[in-house]
Formats: C-alpha cells, structure tokens, sequence
C-alpha cells in the first residue's frame, strides 16, 4: 500500500478495535448481545501485531514481484492513498480501479485514467446514477438555518476519511460569508481529528494549501474525549455534529441519535454511499423506528440527503474513466456495485465503446486465457 494508506489504515484499525472493545464491554453490561460474553472480533492488540506487515510503496513507480511480474499504483482520487492498480503478468495486463473520486471534487484532485489494460476490474457503486448537479453549499446552508430556525440540531453521520474534511470544508466556505449561525460545530470523532493531520502532512494527495486546512479547523471543536462527546449528546443548544460513522453502523454518531432521533427539530444529514443492510439505508429508505444497543427509537427527525458529495464516481465519471484505453480491452468486469448499479453500467459500456463486459455473480469463477 501506499505510506498515506498505511497511517489511514493504522488510524482505522486501532479506532475500530476501540470501539469494538467498549461496544461489547457495553453489551455484557447492559445485556443486549445474544453472546455472552459479547467479544471483539479484533482487539487493539491483535492491530500491533497486523501493522509490521504492511509494505509500503510508492505510486507511479514499477514494483517487481519476479521476472514475469510487477505492478504499479496510480491516483484514484477516492480519498487519501487511495490508488488503482495495474498489474502485469507476462504479457498482459490487469487493471483493478478499486474506488474511484469523482471528476470535479471539491478537495481530491481527478483520477488518473488507465491508458493501457488486457482486462479491467471496474468498480460500480454508482454505476446505474449521476450526481446531481445541485448546489451543496447551498443546500447545507438551507438545512443549517432551517434547523436552528426550530432550535434543534444538525447530524451529519460522516466516514473519518475524506468526508469528514469535505463537510468541514463545506461549512468553513458557508461561515466565512456569514451565511450560517454562530453556533457549535461540533467534530466528534477521534479518527476523523486524527485524519486531519494526515490530511495536512500529504498536500500532494489534495487540493488545500496547510493555511487553509489550519483556518477550516479553528471553526470546528474537535472533541476527542469520551465524557466531552457526551456532554455535547446531553448539550439543548442547537449545534451541528458531525460523527462517525458514515453509515451509522457504529460509532459516536449513535450516541446523539439515541437522544436526538424521536425529536421533530431534528435533521439528520446522510452525506455519503449507504449500503444496503445499514442504519443509514433503512433511515433513507423511510423506515420508522431504528435499532440501537439493543433498544428501538421512533424516527421522528428529518432525514435528509446530499448526494451530489459522494467520494465516489458517478455513472459519467466511471465511463470516462475508461476513455483513455488505447486498445480495446479483451473484457470488462465490474466489481463492488450492487446488481442493478452494475448491470446498467455493463449495458453503458457496451453502448459507448462496445467493450465486452460483464457482471459477475458473488462467488463466481472465471478463467482467463
């Protein structure tokens, strides 16, 4: 991997073992586990035995395996390190996209595109939609004072990379032309404040200069203690939050939701891809009560949505991804997307380049010659 992915990584995996471990402490307490006793999958020991194993490389540089063998990493423009990769195994080559950013983001600079590849392993997350092409500022700054309006509070369950930073840069844009109240925002979560330092250290990977990254931080109370996250969930003021996770399946943001979810004043702001199966799904999808620690909550807060500010490429974007290939490619397939995504991103690829492409099912074998 690359150095910037190994800090994030290391960040992630000693967070997620955190809050496993206080999440099955919590769960043995209050017996809300069908384990007992509930366990961590992994702990913060098993993490320092794990990260020595990383290798770091560098991008756009050959990494030979053996003499018929190397890869190279090239920019995704996902969020920072993130890197496709080609490999070469005798005489053809292998393109994996893994997550690809968006063309036009506000702090990632564009993907790189492949201008050579045999086979290609495409992602599709977003393969059967286009961002709109709507205002975010303008559409965070109506939800912001619309909330405060009616005195109550502003969730944004965020994932600690890239997003966090995005929506930070979002309301330091919004704050600095007065837009929006003088009130508490509020970052709460560790690892989002402990990415921002990646995020200042690696200037090649994004768009802000230090000075900016440093101005957009003095707007924000960056909490990091247990008891001060928890002095802001029980805080009345209206305040806007941003937590952990992105998808409301763990994390701080649970906490404010277990208080704040039942109440009308409200609004929940889901600002990145949900996966089926998670919180942050069924509250889009207008579910009415949610499960937390073992206990339901009504929804009664507004759920809202931005989705021009996914980190990941639209249909349009991952078409033009493809566009510098200077030979046809002998196959296409398309990974990582949901069926529907994928199938109508195989059906526009084979409509603009007349690639042949395919969608394999979970667990499927398929040979190459």
């Amino acid at each position: 991997m690359h150095k910037t992915t190994k800090e994030i990584a290391r960040l992630i995996l000693y967070d997620s073992a955190k809050i496993q471990e206080e999440e099955a402490k919590k769960a043995n307490e209050e017996h809300f586990s069908k384990h007992f006793p509930a366990k961590p999958l992994y702990t913060e020991r098993d993490v320092d035995a794990v990260i020595p194993k990383f290798r770091v490389v560098e991008k756009d540089i050959e990494i030979k395996l053996n003499e018929d063998c190397f890869f190279k990493f090239f920019y995704a423009g996902h969020i920072l390190g993130a890197c496709s990769i080609e490999l070469h195994i005798d005489d053809k080559i292998f393109v994996f996209s893994g997550d690809i950013g968006q063309d036009d983001d506000m702090l990632m600079f564009a993907p790189q595109k492949p201008r050579k590849a045999d086979y290609v392993f495409l992602e599709s997350t977003y393969g059967n939609r286009i961002h709109p092409k709507n205002d975010s500022l303008f559409e965070l700054e109506t939800i912001i004072n619309n909330t405060y309006q009616k005195g109550g509070t502003v969730i944004i369950p965020s994932f600690a990379v890239e997003r966090v930073q995005t929506m930070m840069y979002l309301i330091w844009q919004l704050k600095k032309e007065n837009k929006i109240p003088n009130i508490p925002y509020i970052i709460d979560t560790p690892m989002g404040i402990s990415v921002l330092d990646v995020f200042k250290e690696n200037r090649n990977w994004h768009k802000l200069s230090f000075e900016e990254c440093d101005e957009m931080c003095k707007v924000f109370t960056l909490i990091s203690e247990f008891q001060e996250s928890m002095n802001a969930v029980f805080d009345k003021r209206p305040k806007v939050v941003i937590a952990a996770s992105g998808m409301i399946t763990g994390g701080r943001v649970l906490s404010y939701l277990e208080q704040l979810i039942d109440k009308p004043e409200t609004t929940i702001v889901l600002v990145g891809f949900q996966a089926e199966g998670t919180r942050g799904r069924k509250l889009l999808e207008g579910e009415k009560e949610i499960k937390i620690y073992g206990k339901y909550y009504p929804i009664v807060a507004n759920i809202l949505s931005i989705e021009s500010l996914s980190a990941h490429a639209d249909q349009k974007d991952l078409l033009n991804w493809l566009s510098d290939l200077e030979t046809k490619p002998k196959k296409v397939f398309l990974v990582h997307g949901e069926n529907q995504a994928a199938d109508e991103l195989r059906l526009k690829i084979n409509e603009h380049y007349d690639f042949e492409c395919k969608a394999p099912f979970l667990g499927q074998i398929i040979e190459i010659n």
